[in-house]
Formats: structure tokens, sequence, C-alpha cells
């Protein structure tokens, strides 16, 4: 990669994806609520989205919150609490590497039953199982980062991504610069990572930010239609869960 190519995908586009994440998501809360959902077919092969959602959501919430924290945290909180970066680098990587495999398998039975069982595939929009194939991905390529992780025990890529991440909150200059020195793998998982912020708000992807907001608590129901043989007319059932 050229140092226009660092400038522009590690410089300013944080800045856009992060901007249209925000701006796009409170749009489409003000004039599209009822979005604010995945797609329902909960009804459909229930055993294999349960297990399939419930790995893929608490093994990508294990991720965000890792990221999170293992970014945004100043690095003089780690140092002052005693925490080594070789230490951090070995539990991120651990935490990492279980809740990644946990989302992958969670995600291959998501997309195993989505592809195969024709009545799911029919009520399937392009944009879900786009987003959902994204998502396989970047955790394809998280995983891949081990390795590297590990040929770096003491810290030191870490710490640049660290001073990066807190870099793009404070919009200092020549941030773009600072991630030439990294893996090429790397630069791409983080590419699709801000890729995925852009896309956000106009995805399914969007009711991971409805359960803080109102969805454990919402009143909504969801119609569901019978094909029942005398035709009987559908029931409302509540939601309470998000669905796959």
């Amino acid at each position: 990669m050229t140092s226009d190519i660092h400038t522009l995908l590690f410089g300013y586009f944080p800045y856009i994806a992060v901007a249209v994440l925000v701006v796009g998501s409170i749009m489409r809360f003000n004039t599209d609520q009822f979005a604010w959902r995945s797609g329902s077919s909960q009804l459909l092969r229930r055993k294999q989205l349960r297990w399939g959602s419930n790995l893929f959501h608490v093994g990508i919430l294990i991720i965000f919150l890792g990221h999170l924290f293992g970014l945004l945290v100043p690095i003089e909180v780690y140092d002052f609490l005693g925490i080594g970066h070789t230490f951090k680098q070995l539990f991120a990587m651990t935490l990492g590497g279980i809740a990644g495999l946990m989302a992958l398998v969670g995600a291959t039975l998501l997309l195993n039953r989505r592809l195969t069982d024709p009545r799911i595939r029919r009520q399937t929009q392009w944009a879900d199982l786009a987003i959902l194939v994204l998502l396989y991905v970047q955790l394809l390529l998280g995983m891949l980062t081990i390795p590297f992780s590990a040929q770096h025990l003491d810290g030191a890529m870490m710490v640049v991504f660290m001073e990066w991440a807190q870099g793009i909150l404070t919009f200092q200059d020549g941030l773009g610069q600072m991630i030439v020195p990294a893996p090429l793998v790397f630069k791409i998982h983080l590419t699709l990572g801000l890729l995925i912020f852009l896309v956000f708000p106009f995805t399914r992807l969007v009711h991971a930010i409805s359960a803080p907001v109102w969805f454990l608590g919402r009143t909504g129901y969801q119609i569901v239609r019978s094909r029942h043989p005398k035709g009987r007319r559908g029931t409302a059932t509540r939601t309470a869960r998000p669905m796959s």
C-alpha cells in the first residue's frame, strides 16, 4: 500500500465510517423504527437457530467489548494497574480466540440454515445474507491475526493500534502512517471493520443498538400466518429478543 492509500484508509475513512454510522442510525430510528430488528425466521429450524444465534451473539459481544476496552483504554491505565504488555497480548489472543471460534461456529450454523433451507432462503433478503457473509469473513480475518500477534508478544504492535484508535478519537494528524508497519492481514481486518461501521445503519445490524434503546422492553407484536390446510387465520405473538 502507498502512503496516500494508508492516509485515506486509516486517516480519513474512520471518520467517514463513524459519521455515517451515527447519522445513519439516528435517521433510520427517526424514519423507520419498525425496521430496527432482524428478519423473523425463528419458527423454522429452531434448534439450529438457537445454537447458532447464541454462539454468534455471545462471541460477537465478547469480541466487541474486548476491542472497545483493548483499544480505547489508555496504555497508562494498564501501566498503573501493573498489567504488562505481554500479559495483555496473551490475554487478548486467548479470549479473542475463544470468542472468535464461538462466533464462527455460530455464524456457520446461521449461514447453513439460511442457505440450505428453501423456506428460509426465500424470505432472506440479499442485504441480510451479505452482512452475515461480511461478518463471517471479518471473523476469519480476526482469527488469522492471532498467529501474527504471537510473533509480537512484547505488545509493540498492540500499542500501535491502541495509539491509532485513541488518536482517531482525539483528531490527531498522521494517523494513517502509523499503520504502515502492520502486517497486511491487520490492515484488511481493520478496513473491513470500518466498512462494517459504514454499512451498519442500512442493515439488520441496527438491532444491536435497539437492545439498549428499547428493544428488550418493547410491546410490539409479530404476525405469524399459518399455512394450515384449512386456512386458519394468523395469530399475533410477542417478540422478546432479536431474531436471526
